[in-house]
Protein backbone atom coordinates (compact mmCIF):
# COMPACT_ATOMS: atom_id res chain seq x y z
CA UNK A 1 0.00 0.00 0.00
CA UNK A 2 1.30 3.42 -0.93
CA UNK A 3 1.19 6.57 1.56
CA UNK A 4 -1.51 8.43 -0.56
CA UNK A 5 -3.76 4.59 0.01
CA UNK A 6 -2.57 4.67 3.96
CA UNK A 7 -3.85 8.12 4.52
CA UNK A 8 -6.77 7.73 2.21
CA UNK A 9 -8.09 4.54 4.04
CA UNK A 10 -7.09 6.32 7.74
CA UNK A 11 -8.74 9.62 6.94
CA UNK A 12 -12.31 7.63 5.41
CA UNK A 13 -11.95 5.04 8.51
CA UNK A 14 -11.67 7.80 11.21
CA UNK A 15 -12.35 11.21 9.86
CA UNK A 16 -9.74 13.07 10.72
CA UNK A 17 -8.61 16.75 10.65
CA UNK A 18 -5.82 17.81 9.26
CA UNK A 19 -3.52 17.74 12.25
CA UNK A 20 -4.22 14.11 12.75
CA UNK A 21 -3.96 13.79 9.52
CA UNK A 22 -0.13 15.47 9.58
CA UNK A 23 1.20 13.12 12.35
CA UNK A 24 -0.47 9.60 10.96
CA UNK A 25 1.46 10.67 8.13
CA UNK A 26 4.45 10.92 9.86
CA UNK A 27 4.26 6.97 11.84
CA UNK A 28 3.45 5.91 8.21
CA UNK A 29 6.80 7.65 7.12
CA UNK A 30 8.58 6.60 9.90
CA UNK A 31 7.18 2.51 9.44
CA UNK A 32 8.28 3.02 5.72
CA UNK A 33 12.13 4.37 6.62
CA UNK A 34 12.68 1.28 8.75
CA UNK A 35 10.96 -1.43 6.57
CA UNK A 36 13.87 0.47 3.96
CA UNK A 37 16.18 0.24 6.23
CA UNK A 38 16.32 -3.19 7.17
CA UNK A 39 15.93 -3.88 3.34
CA UNK A 40 19.32 -2.56 2.79
CA UNK A 41 21.08 -4.95 4.69
CA UNK A 42 22.50 -8.13 2.42
CA UNK A 43 20.43 -11.44 2.58
CA UNK A 44 22.43 -14.18 4.54
CA UNK A 45 23.94 -16.63 2.11
CA UNK A 46 22.29 -19.39 3.00
CA UNK A 47 21.07 -20.77 6.39
CA UNK A 48 22.61 -23.47 7.96
CA UNK A 49 21.75 -25.84 11.37
CA UNK A 50 24.30 -25.86 14.54
CA UNK A 51 25.67 -28.83 13.67
CA UNK A 52 26.46 -28.22 9.98
CA UNK A 53 28.01 -24.76 11.14
CA UNK A 54 30.25 -26.40 13.53
CA UNK A 55 31.17 -29.45 10.70
CA UNK A 56 31.49 -26.58 8.28
CA UNK A 57 33.58 -24.56 10.86
CA UNK A 58 35.95 -27.41 11.72
CA UNK A 59 36.69 -28.34 7.72
CA UNK A 60 36.56 -24.37 5.90
CA UNK A 61 37.93 -22.08 8.80
CA UNK A 62 41.33 -20.99 7.86
CA UNK A 63 42.53 -21.47 11.71
CA UNK A 64 42.63 -25.00 11.64
CA UNK A 65 44.20 -25.05 7.66
CA UNK A 66 46.82 -22.99 9.56
CA UNK A 67 46.93 -25.20 12.51
CA UNK A 68 47.24 -28.32 10.47
CA UNK A 69 50.22 -26.92 8.45
CA UNK A 70 51.93 -27.00 11.40
CA UNK A 71 51.64 -31.01 11.39
CA UNK A 72 53.12 -31.00 7.77
CA UNK A 73 56.44 -29.31 9.28
CA UNK A 74 56.88 -31.46 11.60
CA UNK A 75 56.89 -34.49 9.69
CA UNK A 76 59.48 -32.55 7.82
CA UNK A 77 61.50 -32.77 10.81
CA UNK A 78 60.94 -36.16 11.01
CA UNK A 79 62.22 -37.12 7.86
CA UNK A 80 65.54 -34.83 8.60
CA UNK A 81 66.38 -36.60 11.75
CA UNK A 82 65.74 -40.19 10.41
CA UNK A 83 67.99 -38.81 7.72
CA UNK A 84 70.66 -38.55 10.22
CA UNK A 85 70.58 -41.84 11.08
CA UNK A 86 70.73 -43.72 7.89
CA UNK A 87 72.79 -44.45 4.56
CA UNK A 88 73.56 -41.11 3.10
CA UNK A 89 75.77 -41.77 -0.03
CA UNK A 90 77.45 -38.70 -2.07
CA UNK A 91 79.56 -38.54 -5.10
CA UNK A 92 82.46 -35.92 -6.23
CA UNK A 93 83.87 -35.92 -9.64
CA UNK A 94 87.38 -33.47 -10.03
CA UNK A 95 89.36 -32.51 -13.15
CA UNK A 96 92.47 -31.51 -12.61
CA UNK A 97 94.20 -28.92 -15.49
CA UNK A 98 98.06 -28.89 -14.64
CA UNK A 99 100.63 -25.90 -16.39
CA UNK A 100 102.71 -29.20 -17.45
CA UNK A 101 102.45 -32.74 -16.83
CA UNK A 102 105.46 -34.32 -14.66
CA UNK A 103 107.11 -37.60 -16.76
CA UNK A 104 110.14 -39.48 -15.12
CA UNK A 105 112.53 -41.61 -17.45
CA UNK A 106 109.68 -41.59 -19.88
CA UNK A 107 106.93 -42.31 -18.20
CA UNK A 108 104.25 -39.74 -17.15
CA UNK A 109 104.13 -39.34 -13.22
CA UNK A 110 101.55 -36.90 -13.06
CA UNK A 111 99.25 -36.01 -16.24
CA UNK A 112 98.84 -32.90 -17.21
CA UNK A 113 95.02 -33.20 -17.32
CA UNK A 114 92.98 -35.81 -15.54
CA UNK A 115 89.66 -36.85 -14.15
CA UNK A 116 88.76 -38.16 -10.53
CA UNK A 117 85.37 -39.52 -9.81
CA UNK A 118 84.46 -41.16 -6.61
CA UNK A 119 81.23 -42.08 -4.90
CA UNK A 120 81.55 -42.16 -0.45
CA UNK A 121 78.43 -44.06 1.46
CA UNK A 122 78.76 -43.30 4.88
CA UNK A 123 76.26 -45.67 7.70
CA UNK A 124 76.10 -43.94 11.48
CA UNK A 125 77.22 -46.66 13.68
CA UNK A 126 76.79 -45.03 16.90
CA UNK A 127 75.07 -41.63 17.10
CA UNK A 128 73.23 -40.87 19.90
CA UNK A 129 72.69 -37.61 19.53
CA UNK A 130 70.63 -38.29 16.12
CA UNK A 131 68.66 -40.80 17.72
CA UNK A 132 67.38 -38.27 20.24
CA UNK A 133 66.56 -35.74 17.82
CA UNK A 134 64.49 -38.23 15.56
CA UNK A 135 62.40 -39.19 18.68
CA UNK A 136 62.11 -35.20 19.64
CA UNK A 137 60.57 -34.94 15.96
CA UNK A 138 58.01 -37.31 16.83
CA UNK A 139 56.90 -35.49 19.94
CA UNK A 140 56.73 -32.75 18.03
CA UNK A 141 54.32 -33.93 15.28
CA UNK A 142 52.18 -35.24 18.40
CA UNK A 143 52.11 -31.79 19.89
CA UNK A 144 51.07 -30.15 16.28
CA UNK A 145 48.02 -32.76 16.01
CA UNK A 146 47.18 -31.80 19.39
CA UNK A 147 47.72 -27.86 18.34
CA UNK A 148 45.24 -28.60 15.44
CA UNK A 149 42.22 -30.60 17.56
CA UNK A 150 42.80 -27.31 20.32
CA UNK A 151 42.67 -25.10 17.44
CA UNK A 152 39.22 -27.12 15.92
CA UNK A 153 37.82 -26.86 19.87
CA UNK A 154 38.20 -23.29 19.62
CA UNK A 155 36.75 -22.70 15.74
CA UNK A 156 33.68 -24.96 17.17
CA UNK A 157 33.30 -22.93 20.64
CA UNK A 158 33.00 -19.57 18.30
CA UNK A 159 30.67 -20.87 15.52
CA UNK A 160 28.53 -21.78 18.43
CA UNK A 161 28.96 -18.38 19.94
CA UNK A 162 28.13 -16.40 16.90
CA UNK A 163 25.34 -18.96 16.31
CA UNK A 164 23.74 -18.37 19.36
CA UNK A 165 24.20 -14.66 19.26
CA UNK A 166 22.15 -14.63 16.04
CA UNK A 167 19.05 -16.24 18.12
CA UNK A 168 19.37 -14.18 20.97
CA UNK A 169 19.12 -11.25 18.72
CA UNK A 170 16.48 -12.20 16.25
CA UNK A 171 14.74 -12.87 19.97
CA UNK A 172 15.23 -9.12 20.46
CA UNK A 173 13.63 -8.23 17.28
CA UNK A 174 10.53 -10.11 17.37
CA UNK A 175 10.38 -8.40 21.24
CA UNK A 176 10.77 -5.24 20.21
CA UNK A 177 8.24 -5.59 16.90
CA UNK A 178 5.76 -6.70 19.51
CA UNK A 179 6.34 -3.77 21.59
CA UNK A 180 6.19 -1.60 18.26
CA UNK A 181 2.66 -3.29 17.58
CA UNK A 182 1.48 -2.47 20.79
CA UNK A 183 2.95 1.15 20.98
CA UNK A 184 1.24 1.96 17.38
CA UNK A 185 -2.07 0.89 18.43
CA UNK A 186 -1.56 3.03 21.55
CA UNK A 187 -0.67 5.79 19.36
CA UNK A 188 -3.88 5.23 17.00
CA UNK A 189 -6.57 5.05 20.14
CA UNK A 190 -4.96 8.11 21.28
CA UNK A 191 -4.77 10.11 17.96
CA UNK A 192 -8.73 8.69 17.80
CA UNK A 193 -9.77 9.65 21.28
CA UNK A 194 -7.78 12.99 20.58
CA UNK A 195 -9.82 13.53 17.29
CA UNK A 196 -13.03 13.17 19.39
CA UNK A 197 -12.37 15.46 22.15
CA UNK A 198 -11.89 12.90 24.95
CA UNK A 199 -7.85 12.74 24.84
CA UNK A 200 -5.10 15.29 24.21
CA UNK A 201 -2.35 16.32 21.93
CA UNK A 202 0.17 15.36 24.93
CA UNK A 203 -1.32 12.02 24.48
CA UNK A 204 -0.84 11.59 21.17
CA UNK A 205 2.48 13.05 21.13
CA UNK A 206 3.92 10.63 23.65
CA UNK A 207 2.05 7.50 22.25
CA UNK A 208 3.94 8.79 18.92
CA UNK A 209 7.25 9.07 20.83
CA UNK A 210 7.21 5.80 22.02
CA UNK A 211 6.52 4.60 18.59
CA UNK A 212 9.35 6.30 17.40
CA UNK A 213 11.91 4.65 20.07
CA UNK A 214 10.35 1.13 19.31
CA UNK A 215 11.39 1.60 16.25
CA UNK A 216 14.92 2.66 16.42
CA UNK A 217 15.14 -0.19 18.95
CA UNK A 218 13.77 -2.64 16.32
CA UNK A 219 16.27 -1.19 14.00
CA UNK A 220 18.95 -1.93 16.75
CA UNK A 221 18.11 -5.41 17.06
CA UNK A 222 17.93 -5.78 13.11
CA UNK A 223 21.80 -4.87 12.84
CA UNK A 224 22.61 -7.12 15.60
CA UNK A 225 21.30 -9.83 13.92
CA UNK A 226 23.44 -9.02 10.93
CA UNK A 227 26.64 -8.81 12.68
CA UNK A 228 26.45 -11.63 13.94
CA UNK A 229 25.69 -13.61 10.79
CA UNK A 230 28.49 -12.03 9.26
CA UNK A 231 30.41 -13.26 11.86
CA UNK A 232 29.16 -16.86 11.34
CA UNK A 233 30.06 -16.24 7.99
CA UNK A 234 33.67 -15.64 8.69
CA UNK A 235 33.83 -18.41 10.99
CA UNK A 236 32.75 -21.11 8.27
CA UNK A 237 34.39 -19.76 5.60
CA UNK A 238 31.67 -18.01 3.63
CA UNK A 239 31.74 -14.73 1.89
CA UNK A 240 28.51 -12.98 3.07
CA UNK A 241 25.95 -13.50 5.93
CA UNK A 242 24.42 -16.72 7.23
CA UNK A 243 21.62 -17.09 9.12
CA UNK A 244 20.76 -20.21 12.00
CA UNK A 245 18.08 -22.11 11.28
CA UNK A 246 17.57 -23.85 14.14
CA UNK A 247 17.63 -23.73 17.81
CA UNK A 248 20.23 -25.94 19.61
CA UNK A 249 19.49 -27.83 22.48
CA UNK A 250 22.54 -28.21 25.55
CA UNK A 251 21.49 -31.55 27.55
CA UNK A 252 23.12 -31.39 30.52
CA UNK A 253 26.26 -34.08 30.67
CA UNK A 254 25.82 -36.99 32.78
CA UNK A 255 27.24 -36.74 36.35
CA UNK A 256 29.48 -39.89 35.49
CA UNK A 257 30.95 -37.50 32.48
CA UNK A 258 31.57 -34.65 35.04
CA UNK A 259 33.71 -36.76 37.53
CA UNK A 260 35.98 -38.46 34.19
CA UNK A 261 39.33 -36.25 34.60
CA UNK A 262 39.84 -33.37 32.26
CA UNK A 263 43.28 -34.20 31.42
CA UNK A 264 41.49 -37.11 29.27
CA UNK A 265 39.08 -34.80 27.66
CA UNK A 266 40.02 -31.65 27.04
CA UNK A 267 42.49 -30.78 24.28
CA UNK A 268 43.80 -27.65 26.10
CA UNK A 269 45.28 -29.60 28.46
CA UNK A 270 46.44 -32.71 26.44
CA UNK A 271 48.75 -30.12 24.39
CA UNK A 272 49.99 -28.39 27.54
CA UNK A 273 50.56 -31.98 28.63
CA UNK A 274 52.10 -33.09 25.76
CA UNK A 275 54.30 -29.95 25.21
CA UNK A 276 55.69 -30.62 28.74
CA UNK A 277 56.39 -34.28 27.86
CA UNK A 278 58.33 -33.61 25.14
CA UNK A 279 60.60 -30.36 26.73
CA UNK A 280 61.09 -33.19 29.35
CA UNK A 281 62.52 -35.51 26.81
CA UNK A 282 64.72 -32.90 25.37
CA UNK A 283 66.14 -32.49 28.49
CA UNK A 284 66.78 -36.79 29.48
CA UNK A 285 68.41 -36.50 25.92
CA UNK A 286 70.49 -33.97 26.71
CA UNK A 287 73.56 -36.27 27.87
CA UNK A 288 73.55 -37.79 24.65
CA UNK A 289 75.45 -34.88 23.20
CA UNK A 290 78.34 -36.26 25.31
CA UNK A 291 78.54 -39.54 23.10
CA UNK A 292 80.91 -40.45 20.60
CA UNK A 293 79.95 -40.61 17.48
CA UNK A 294 81.32 -43.68 14.96
CA UNK A 295 80.58 -43.64 11.71
CA UNK A 296 81.54 -45.91 8.59
CA UNK A 297 82.38 -44.80 5.05
CA UNK A 298 83.16 -46.72 1.80
CA UNK A 299 84.46 -44.80 -1.14
CA UNK A 300 85.41 -46.40 -4.58
CA UNK A 301 87.09 -43.91 -6.75
CA UNK A 302 88.31 -44.37 -10.54
CA UNK A 303 90.99 -41.61 -11.76
CA UNK A 304 91.96 -41.18 -15.66
CA UNK A 305 94.56 -41.15 -16.76
CA UNK A 306 96.08 -43.28 -14.01
CA UNK A 307 99.39 -41.54 -12.36
CA UNK A 308 102.42 -43.65 -11.80
CA UNK A 309 102.05 -44.28 -8.64
CA UNK A 310 98.29 -44.87 -8.02
CA UNK A 311 96.02 -47.39 -10.11
CA UNK A 312 93.34 -46.22 -11.93
CA UNK A 313 90.41 -47.88 -9.79
CA UNK A 314 91.10 -48.44 -5.81
CA UNK A 315 88.28 -48.35 -2.76
CA UNK A 316 88.78 -47.34 0.81
CA UNK A 317 86.91 -48.07 4.32
CA UNK A 318 86.90 -46.09 7.25
CA UNK A 319 85.72 -46.34 10.97
CA UNK A 320 85.81 -42.27 11.77
CA UNK A 321 85.19 -41.89 15.53
CA UNK A 322 84.81 -38.09 17.13
CA UNK A 323 85.26 -37.87 20.77
CA UNK A 324 83.73 -34.51 22.56
CA UNK A 325 86.12 -33.22 25.31
CA UNK A 326 85.63 -29.67 25.82
CA UNK A 327 83.41 -26.91 24.61
CA UNK A 328 84.15 -24.41 27.06
CA UNK A 329 80.42 -24.89 28.18
CA UNK A 330 78.25 -24.66 25.48
CA UNK A 331 76.43 -28.56 26.42
CA UNK A 332 76.02 -27.12 29.71
CA UNK A 333 74.07 -23.54 28.66
CA UNK A 334 72.16 -25.79 26.39
CA UNK A 335 71.29 -28.29 29.08
CA UNK A 336 70.14 -25.06 31.29
CA UNK A 337 68.10 -23.77 28.46
CA UNK A 338 66.39 -26.87 27.84
CA UNK A 339 65.34 -26.89 31.50
CA UNK A 340 64.05 -23.43 31.39
CA UNK A 341 61.65 -24.71 29.03
CA UNK A 342 60.53 -27.93 30.89
CA UNK A 343 59.70 -25.48 33.68
CA UNK A 344 57.81 -22.88 31.61
CA UNK A 345 55.80 -25.91 30.01
CA UNK A 346 54.87 -27.53 33.80
CA UNK A 347 53.64 -24.10 34.69
CA UNK A 348 51.48 -23.63 31.59
CA UNK A 349 49.83 -27.06 32.71
CA UNK A 350 49.36 -26.76 36.07
CA UNK A 351 47.48 -22.80 35.55
CA UNK A 352 45.64 -24.24 32.56
CA UNK A 353 44.38 -27.52 34.77
CA UNK A 354 43.51 -24.92 37.54
CA UNK A 355 41.71 -22.80 35.12
CA UNK A 356 40.30 -25.88 34.29
CA UNK A 357 38.58 -26.79 36.93
CA UNK A 358 37.03 -23.06 37.96
CA UNK A 359 35.55 -22.66 34.44
CA UNK A 360 33.85 -26.49 35.24
CA UNK A 361 32.63 -25.08 38.80
CA UNK A 362 31.83 -21.61 37.47
CA UNK A 363 29.50 -23.30 34.25
CA UNK A 364 27.85 -25.87 36.64
CA UNK A 365 26.76 -22.66 38.80
CA UNK A 366 25.92 -20.80 35.57
CA UNK A 367 23.61 -23.53 34.64
CA UNK A 368 21.92 -23.69 38.22
CA UNK A 369 21.62 -19.96 38.23
CA UNK A 370 20.46 -19.56 34.45
CA UNK A 371 17.80 -22.03 34.89
CA UNK A 372 16.55 -20.10 38.04
CA UNK A 373 16.27 -16.46 36.33
CA UNK A 374 14.80 -17.92 33.43
CA UNK A 375 11.86 -19.45 35.63
CA UNK A 376 11.56 -16.05 37.01
CA UNK A 377 11.37 -14.30 33.96
CA UNK A 378 8.99 -16.18 32.07
CA UNK A 379 6.74 -15.46 35.66
CA UNK A 380 7.82 -11.73 35.51
CA UNK A 381 6.99 -11.33 31.54
CA UNK A 382 3.76 -13.07 31.71
CA UNK A 383 2.73 -10.60 34.49
CA UNK A 384 3.90 -7.78 32.41
CA UNK A 385 1.75 -8.42 29.41
CA UNK A 386 -1.39 -8.94 31.91
CA UNK A 387 -0.76 -5.51 33.66
CA UNK A 388 -0.36 -3.89 30.01
CA UNK A 389 -3.62 -5.98 28.76
CA UNK A 390 -5.25 -4.36 32.08
CA UNK A 391 -3.96 -1.04 31.49
CA UNK A 392 -5.16 -0.41 28.17
CA UNK A 393 -8.46 -1.50 29.22
CA UNK A 394 -8.33 0.67 31.83
CA UNK A 395 -7.33 3.54 29.42
CA UNK A 396 -9.91 2.81 27.23
CA UNK A 397 -11.92 3.38 30.14
CA UNK A 398 -11.17 6.18 30.93
CA UNK A 399 -9.60 4.43 34.69
CA UNK A 400 -5.43 5.23 34.13
CA UNK A 401 -3.40 7.46 32.13
CA UNK A 402 -1.60 8.13 29.33
CA UNK A 403 2.14 7.85 31.08
CA UNK A 404 0.47 4.55 32.24
CA UNK A 405 -0.16 3.15 29.45
CA UNK A 406 4.05 3.84 27.84
CA UNK A 407 5.21 2.30 30.62
CA UNK A 408 3.50 -0.38 31.48
CA UNK A 409 4.83 -0.89 27.36
CA UNK A 410 8.29 -0.28 28.15
CA UNK A 411 8.19 -2.59 31.09
CA UNK A 412 6.45 -5.73 28.86
CA UNK A 413 9.15 -5.23 26.43
CA UNK A 414 11.82 -5.35 28.73
CA UNK A 415 10.40 -8.43 30.45
CA UNK A 416 10.39 -9.59 27.03
CA UNK A 417 13.80 -9.24 26.31
CA UNK A 418 14.65 -10.70 29.93
CA UNK A 419 13.46 -13.61 28.92
CA UNK A 420 15.44 -13.82 25.29
CA UNK A 421 18.57 -12.91 27.60
CA UNK A 422 17.86 -15.61 30.36
CA UNK A 423 17.43 -18.39 27.97
CA UNK A 424 20.22 -17.06 25.82
CA UNK A 425 22.22 -16.80 28.83
CA UNK A 426 21.08 -21.04 30.43
CA UNK A 427 21.93 -21.74 26.42
CA UNK A 428 25.09 -20.53 26.76
CA UNK A 429 26.11 -22.03 30.16
CA UNK A 430 25.19 -25.09 29.15
CA UNK A 431 27.57 -25.10 26.06
CA UNK A 432 30.10 -23.51 28.36
CA UNK A 433 29.96 -26.78 30.81
CA UNK A 434 29.90 -28.88 28.00
CA UNK A 435 33.06 -27.04 26.44
CA UNK A 436 34.63 -26.83 29.89
CA UNK A 437 34.20 -30.71 30.50
CA UNK A 438 35.79 -31.43 26.80
CA UNK A 439 32.10 -32.42 25.44
CA UNK A 440 32.44 -30.04 22.58
CA UNK A 441 32.32 -30.06 19.43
Amino acid sequence: MSLSQALAANGSRRGLRYGNVARCALAVLAAHAAAASAQTAPAPAFRVTFKEAIDRAIEKNPNVAAAASGILAAEGLIRQARAGTLTHVTSDITWTNLNRGVEFDGATVTPRSQVTASVTAGQPILAGAAWARRAQAADTKNVAELNVANTKRQVAFATADAFLTIITQRRLVEANLRALEVARAHFDLATELERQGMGSRLNALRAQQQVSTDEGLVEIARLGVYRAQEALGVLIAVDGPVDASDVPDFPAPPIADQAAPLLLLRTDLKLFAAEEQTAARIVRDSSKDYWPTIDALFSPAATFPAQFFLPANSWRFLLLGNVPIFDSGQRAGTRIQREAAVEEARANLAGATTRAGAEVRAAREAVASGERTLATARAVADEARQILSITNISFRAGAATNIEVIDAERVSRDADMAVAVAEDTLRRAKLELLNALGRFP
